[in-house]
């Protein structure tokens, strides 16, 4: 290539979370040496990925299914710590045990067609020309925000779980809780202690999961959010297809009435939520737990959507592009399916540069 200040390299990752981790110390593992045949981009301003943006309450104790990054084991962890220091203790320790090098922070603005083949990657620190890209980028950085009428007109507060501080923060308020999923009933055990009062608000009914969960289960869940991903449908995530596990907390918060759930109101008022029924609940905070989407807006000049919205995968490559391999998206979106994710897209990666080469000679 001609263009002045491009650097190539083979491969591009972005993110270095639990998936991009992975991909790379299977990149390293299979010969290709860091800042000379791949460069590892990352946003946040430090190891750790999603979890060094999580709330303080959230220790690793309370952590539901952190699987060790391949080659090196967690071990030894304080439960009673916060969950972001000791995973970002651990992924900062890993960087540097697999000589990694990860840059960051950097912002990663878009990915287009270069010359010869190649994709460009426009970044904070200049760009990149790769020969392939693993997306490893998540979904912390593009929460959900439902749009619901009169959600402008309320006098209290609104925040989002990626902006959750902690329990102490809404004593003595009266808080709706929005959402069905892990994160939305560990807020509401959490604050119910503090708060004047909570609702508990759902679109759906919540499934709660009783008995062990093994393996033929877990395939089971993984397997229908694949399947949306091979029809090209935006992903769901792994854990809103297993249900919530009915453990001791649960239990707890449904017999005390903090887990009785409210169908999903009509609108927001001014003064809290309402139903179309004429029931009201005032309220001083509303706490949106629903969830994330996949942060991809990067790709879009590559057009990888489909029309039904997601970027259709085969195992981790991207249908209209085989340059690009997704991890931690759909069904690698968990911490043992990271893991698995990141050594398919290596694999898969090394066997079209192999064939690259071959064509060139």
């Amino acid at each position: 290539m001609n263009n002045i200040g491009v650097r190539e390299v083979d491969v591009i990752v972005i993110g270095a979370g639990q998936a991009g981790l992975s991909a790379a110390y299977h990149l390293r593992r299979s010969g290709y040496e860091p800042d000379r045949d791949f460069v590892v981009l990352d946003h946040a301003p430090r190891p750790g990925g999603a979890w060094q943006f999580r709330w303080p309450s959230l220790t690793y104790g309370r952590v539901h299914g952190m699987h060790s990054l391949p080659g090196m084991e967690l071990t030894g962890a304080d439960d009673s710590r916060p969950s972001s220091e000791v995973i970002g203790e651990y992924f900062a320790a890993y960087e540097e045990r697999f000589g990694l090098r990860v840059h960051r922070p950097v912002d990663v603005a878009a990915v287009r067609e270069g010359e010869g083949g190649r994709l460009l990657v426009e970044s904070s620190e200049g760009t990149y020309a790769t020969r392939a890209l693993i997306n490893a980028t998540g979904t912390w950085d593009r929460p959900f925000w439902p749009r619901y009428p009169g959600q402008e007109t309320f006098r209290g507060r609104q925040l989002h779980t990626a902006q959750y501080p902690g329990p102490q923060e809404f004593a003595g308020q009266r808080v709706v809780v929005v959402g069905g999923g892990a994160s939305g009933t560990q807020h509401l055990l959490e604050i119910a202690p503090y708060a004047a009062a909570t609702t508990w608000v759902t679109r759906r009914e919540p499934v709660f999961r009783e008995g062990p969960f093994g393996e033929e289960e877990g395939r089971a869940a993984v397997a229908l959010v694949e399947d949306r991903v091979r029809q090209g449908l935006p992903p769901r995530s792994v854990v809103s297809v297993t249900g919530l596990p009915l453990n001791d907390a649960i239990r707890e918060g449904l017999a005390n009435g903090v887990l009785e759930r409210q169908p999903m109101f009509d609108r927001i008022v001014p003064e809290g939520v309402a139903w179309d029924d004429g029931r009201v609940v005032e309220a001083d905070v509303i706490l949106w737990a629903t969830g994330f989407r996949p942060v991809v807006d990067h790709l879009a000049p590559l057009r990888l959507r489909e029309t039904g919205g997601g970027i259709r995968l085969d195992g981790t490559r991207a249908v209209r592009d085989p340059r690009i391999h997704m991890v931690g998206y759909g069904p690698s979106a968990s911490t043992i399916g990271a893991n698995r994710a990141g050594r398919a897209a290596v694999t898969g990666i090394r066997r079209l540069l192999g064939r690259q080469r071959e064509f060139a000679t």
